[in-house]
């Protein structure tokens, strides 16, 4: 078992990355990668722990897109985390978080959900702050039951308490991860909320920009949606991925390595994505 798409308190997960690797060795895990958003600074303390608890770390990071429709995330492996250029690029991206943080905030209490700064940050461990950490300051106020309804009323894309922040462009998100030695990979295609010739012809134009792969097996993919990665991958001559997205008790039906329970990550896919590797 492998899971390459795992969160930790750095980003907007539950665990840290200690904890992670942990619960790794734990679920018999052969290797696990580290995806915060925006940021590697728990990559040193994770690697450290998975070579205490005899898994594969792979340090890795899932940058935001700019895209005019859907959602669009970069996975990046392998990365040099002490890389400059990229860290640098990461800072503005994170101070890009904050402003929008404070525009969320503005925008519920607006909308008539009185919270302060303080109950929804003290949510987050790392102080790195998202969305999801806004949804349970509702929660708690009983403003919501949930988080699906917390994000599907007010906080999701298009919704009133939305605010839009920095992201990079596609071809920026691509020679960042390729200069810090990493493997650029599309996460979660379907997201992307393409037709099926749309997204045909996208994931082709990406595979020219430098793309060498895609997140074939994820959480929320059908076997449909499965099998067509898998086969845009062979006709692209690209590298195939897979995770969980797995982000603990913020998505307590996502489980490390399974996912919703059923699945199935090839362990071979370790070897090939790192054989796509500049340095190799």
């Amino acid at each position: 078992m492998i899971d390459l798409h795992v969160h930790s308190t750095f980003s907007d997960g539950s665990l840290t990355p200690e904890e992670l690797a942990e619960l790794a060795a734990k679920s018999g895990l052969k290797a696990i990668a580290l995806t915060d958003h925006d940021g590697m600074m728990g990559t040193d303390r994770f690697m450290a722990a998975c070579l205490q608890h005899g898994v594969c770390g792979i340090p890795g990071v899932e940058i935001s897109i700019e895209i005019s429709a859907g959602t669009m995330h970069m996975l990046g492996y392998y990365i040099d985390h002490h890389n400059s250029p990229m860290n640098e690029a990461l800072i503005r991206l994170r101070k890009g978080r904050v402003e929008r943080n404070q525009s969320i905030l503005e925008s519920l209490n607006s909308l008539g959900f009185p919270l302060i700064w303080e109950e929804v940050s003290k949510l987050a461990k790392e102080d790195v702050v998202g969305r999801p950490h806004f949804a349970l300051a509702m929660i708690a106020r009983g403003y919501v039951k949930n988080k699906d309804e917390a994000f599907d009323r007010y906080l999701g894309k298009g919704k009133p308490a939305y605010v839009e922040r920095d992201r990079f462009t596609i071809e920026e998100s691509i020679t960042l991860i390729r200069g810090a030695g990493g493997v650029p990979i599309l996460a979660h295609p379907c997201t992307l909320n393409m037709g099926r010739r749309r997204l045909r012809e996208f994931l082709a134009e990406l595979a020219a920009k430098g793309l060498q792969g895609i997140e074939a097996y994820y959480s929320e993919h059908s076997h449909e949606q499965q099998r067509f990665c898998l086969n845009m991958a062979r006709d692209l001559g690209w590298v195939v991925t897979g995770g969980s997205d797995f982000h603990g008790s913020l998505n307590p039906h996502v489980h490390l390595g399974i996912g919703f329970g059923s699945l199935d990550i090839p362990d071979e896919l370790v070897d090939l994505l790192h054989a796509r590797c500049p340095k190799n």
